[in-house]
């Protein structure tokens, strides 16, 4: 359902989609300015991505069994939540993709203001390699909750980058540093 979506409403364009691996575990790190993201970020590397999802999501019934289903997990919001790393851990365990957000919210510009280490500390743990990915204009899609503006969205996903050598804070800072100055490379392209 999503992706004539994507690719009429939003007249969507992806570029670098031949970089994502069509089997093995790898982490996706993106902007994220939009509800949308997890759902376009799906539809455009082809595979199956978990997400984490704020632990408010699961509080309402359908939403909670929707994204089950789609192979979501809550997350506490500003807090380091092990029950969630653990499931990030299952999932990449299990050969899916995982879709993490750096900043771990929305922004409104789309850029990544103030990202956290969480990505890289699981991508240490499991030595999965990361992908960066920007998504553009979701920042103006949401006119209110119920109406979505027909703005043009671009996806780019760049190379793979290897994951951290070790656990520590130093290791964990540079890897989440060479991703978030990736994707902002690659959000400054623009359409």
């Amino acid at each position: 359902m999503v992706n004539p979506i994507l690719y009429t409403y939003f007249r969507g364009r992806v570029y670098g989609a031949e970089k994502i691996p069509r089997s093995g575990s790898y982490i996706v790190v993106s902007n994220h300015a939009s509800n949308l993201d997890p759902l376009i970020l799906a539809v455009a590397v082809c595979r199956p991505v978990s997400f984490m999802a704020k632990e408010e999501l699961f509080r309402i019934p359908v939403l909670k069994k929707a994204i089950a289903l789609c192979g979501g997990y809550p997350v506490k919001r500003d807090t380091s939540d092990l029950a969630a790393i653990k499931s990030a851990i299952n999932f990449i365990n299990q050969g899916w993709l995982s879709g993490i957000f750096l900043e771990g919210t929305r922004t409104t510009d789309g850029k990544i203001n103030d990202p956290k280490l969480g990505a890289a500390l699981i991508a240490a743990k499991t030595e999965t390699p990361l992908i960066p990915a920007s998504i553009w204009g979701t920042e103006k899609v949401e006119k209110s909750p119920t109406i979505l503006r027909p703005t043009p969205i671009t996806i780019r996903f760049g190379d793979t980058i290897a994951p951290p050598t070790s656990r520590k804070k130093a290791d964990l800072q540079a890897v989440t540093e060479h991703c978030t100055k990736v994707i902002h490379q690659m959000h400054a392209l623009g359409r």
